[in-house]
């Protein structure tokens, strides 16, 4: 592949916007076609942007204990006192360090002004700046530096935290799949109640802490009491709950919400059953990180 994929591939015709929400085939083959190409455009666009993407972006508090537990698992605790119970099954912590935010903001908008094509999850915000972040999925931002990033966000931290908060996902969270999305005032108006595909479910919102926003809450649903409860992010504020607690996201009224949405699962699409009880785990074997392949599962 010669130094020229970047031109290349931003001279490439891409599928209309009507034709991603019709999923036709010419869209995917248009992906598969190309993607070596676009692996190579990746590279290529990173020589010139280079990632400042490390772990000084999350919380202090959750950087530290999280880094203590994979030194000593027995010192879990510490990363599990920094997780608060807001619903049923639903927990909430600071997760990014506000004042870094800006950094990954960056970073997120030079990729969405890259030129290099990108698949938006379907449905949610298509081609509003929203991006597919594993591997397995078509399109997915496929630079080097965030992929690493990524890798580590999902290894060291969503994967052991799940583990702790939810010891019934264990061998239902060898895989891994996530978008980024950007909810925006009359355009995205709302996401009704569903479940997620997966074991469980990280949802970090990425807006700055000047950078406002009215509605978007979103509201969980208790399947036992059908009790209704809205939840709201502030800035680098994540919920973490089973895949299949009933969420919707409110309408966005004013401003704009950016967020992460990450999920684990099993291999080939597995979750585990709702009524499962979890086993005693040992915390050596919660810190840890699978060594079974991909499979290539992307959920949508």
């Amino acid at each position: 592949m010669t130094q020229d994929a970047l031109q290349r591939t931003r001279a490439l015709k891409r599928p209309t916007r009507d034709a991603m929400l019709r999923r036709e085939p010419d869209v995917s083959r248009f992906w598969h076609e190309n993607q070596n190409l676009f692996q190579e455009a990746w590279k290529e666009w990173e020589q010139s942007n280079p990632s400042d993407l490390d772990n000084s972006l999350y919380n202090d508090d959750l950087r530290a204990a999280v880094e203590g537990a994979w030194k000593d698992p027995t010192t879990e605790r510490a990363v599990k006192d920094l997780w608060k119970e807001v619903f049923p099954g639903v927990y909430k912590t600071q997760f990014f360090d506000p004042d870094r935010l800006a950094t990954l903001r960056r970073y997120m908008d030079s990729v969405a002004d890259a030129d290099i094509p990108l698949r938006p999850p379907y449905g949610i915000s298509l081609n509003r700046r929203g991006a597919m972040l594993d591997p397995r999925s078509d399109g997915h931002l496929g630079a080097p530096a965030f992929q690493a990033f990524y890798r580590e966000l999902m290894d060291s931290y969503m994967r052991p935290i799940s583990r702790l908060l939810f010891p019934d996902i264990m061998g239902f969270d060898t895989q891994t799949f996530g978008f980024s999305i950007q909810w925006q005032a009359d355009k995205d108006t709302s996401l009704r109640p569903h479940s997620d595909a997966s074991s469980v479910t990280l949802n970090i919102n990425l807006n700055l802490p000047d950078e406002s926003f009215s509605g978007s809450a979103v509201s969980f649903i208790d399947p036992a009491s059908r009790r209704v409860e809205k939840l709201y992010f502030k800035p680098g504020t994540a919920l973490i709950h089973h895949g299949s607690v009933p969420h919707a996201s409110e309408p966005i009224t004013e401003g704009q919400r950016s967020n992460f949405v990450l999920w684990l699962y099993g291999q080939n699409g597995q979750t585990p059953r709702p009524s499962a009880e979890a086993a005693e785990i040992d915390p050596r074997a919660r810190w840890t990180v699978p060594t079974e392949p991909s499979d290539g599962f992307a959920p949508f």
